[in-house]
């Protein structure tokens, strides 16, 4: 299939790219910015006219809720919702059912994926044998499986002397280890501690339950770092931070020059604890969401840097688990698809540029993964000539209002429900097959 997407406005943040331009797909990758050959016949033409060529966007956490619970969403209907919003790229935690801790169940996620050629799946492995954090899983097999990291997921290992080890397993051999940073015990309620939980009489969780976790996980990467020059260090990447305490934790650990990153959910990124109202389960989520000068610091650690990227943090609840009373609804919620117009919401409000919106969804999380990619390093989150034609084609000059019942996930459950939301995708590519493509009637541009 060649393609051709004429007219396009290019944006690539990994090297500063923003030039009108055609772009010339052949054999999956793209053979032309700007100056096509002219004996270059495209099997189809997308015209790009008014709209944005950008990376395709890379997501690092998804749950696609395959295998084991297809009830709340099915891996066709979530990878689905990914390309439909621009995402190309995933990255799925291990806590599936049976947990992603054996490498024939690795092998048996990214084969199903692969069959459906809609968006690139890096799953991770479990850290521990079932998530128990008590015995190493496999690394090394499971990483010639396609895992790309380790995590435990929600569950934290509350045997210090499992993590140690862990990250000095990990820090030998290269690995990354993905953690959210969460205490075990201070970690057991259902919203963050304040006014308004003490109110509605909700179990709260402290911000020191992530302080302390990240006191111990530090201390932890100074113990495994290398004594000699070129040794290696345990490299961590923290999933989802939630507090300005936890946020100034990090500023200083990477000021010390401590081998992390980290990323941040679109809903700690916009919504506050005041949002939960009188009890909506849609609020219940892991992390939860905080106060609003939590919000405002994490909005801030986006915008500067000291955050990597920012995630959907997508997890599918089925109507039986969410429509319970707030402590016992499951937490998650439906995002993916509203990845990039969140992002876009967050740079308008915050005086930033579209570039920058971009970055911390391509050039932000492709960093995090890195050497992990191994062939695609060069090419995922990137518009470069040669490079694999993963992008998405969004239309920055229109609006959508977010319908639960349109959205393509199984999972319908939504904090951003109603919301008016800037740009639409108009065409997702994946390896050069369109895997995404909106008709004409679905935009609706803004006067």
């Amino acid at each position: 299939m060649k393609i051709l997407i004429q007219n396009g406005r290019v944006m690539d943040p990994a090297t500063g790219r923003d030039e009108l331009a055609d772009v010339a797909i052949a054999a999956g990758r793209i053979i032309a910015i700007g100056s096509v050959a002219p004996d270059f016949h495209p099997n189809r033409t997308i015209d790009a006219t008014g709209c944005v060529v950008a990376p395709g966007l890379v997501d690092l956490a998804v749950r696609l809720r395959e295998p084991g619970q297809e009830h709340a969403g099915m891996l066709e209907s979530e990878m689905a919702a990914a390309v439909a919003g621009g995402v190309t790229s995933l990255v799925c935690p291990p806590d599936t059912d049976p947990v992603l801790d054996e490498p024939g169940l690795v092998d048996m996620l990214k084969f199903r994926a692969e069959k459906l050629h809609l968006a690139r799946v890096f799953p991770l492995g479990a850290l521990t044998r079932g998530l128990q954090g008590e015995v190493l899983t496999e690394m090394a097999e499971l990483t010639e499986s396609g895992c790309i990291g380790f995590g435990q997921a929600e569950v934290p290992i509350v045997n210090v002397q499992v993590l140690q080890r862990a990250l000095q397993y990990a820090a030998t051999f290269g690995y990354t280890v993905w953690l959210r940073p969460q205490d075990f015990w201070l970690g057991k309620g259902v919203a963050a501690s304040g006014p308004l939980a003490t109110r509605l009489g909700l179990a709260g969780i402290t911000a020191a339950a992530e302080t302390i976790a990240l006191h111990t996980l530090f201390e932890l990467m100074r113990a495994t770092q290398g004594k000699t020059p070129g040794s290696a260090n345990a490299r961590v990447h923290l999933c989802r931070i939630s507090s300005a305490a936890g946020l100034a934790l990090l500023r200083q650990a990477k000021a010390e020059g401590l081998p992390v990153t980290c990323d941040v959910s679109v809903h700690n990124l916009h919504l506050t604890d005041i949002d939960i109202g009188y009890y909506d389960s849609r609020l219940r989520l892991q992390p939860p969401v905080r106060q609003q000068r939590d919000r405002d610091a994490l909005r801030a650690g986006l915008a500067d840097g000291t955050i990597d990227a920012l995630v959907s943090d997508h997890n599918p609840v089925d109507s039986d688990a969410k429509t319970l009373p707030f402590a016992e609804a499951e937490p998650g919620a439906t995002a993916v698809e509203l990845l990039l117009g969140l992002a876009c919401t967050w740079a308008q409000q915050e005086g930033l540029g579209l570039m920058q919106a971009l970055a911390v969804l391509t050039s932000g999380p492709q960093s995090v993964l890195g050497a992990s990619l191994g062939t695609l390093q060069a090419s995922v989150g990137r518009v470069a000539v040669g490079g694999v034609a993963d992008l998405c084609i969004f239309d920055p000059n229109a609006s959508w209002t977010v319908q639960a019942d349109a959205l393509r996930s199984q999972g319908k459950h939504t904090p951003f429900g109603g919301h008016e939301l800037p740009t639409r995708v108009r065409a997702t590519l994946v390896g050069g097959q369109v895997a995404h493509h909106a008709p004409d009637t679905e935009r609706n541009r803004t006067v």
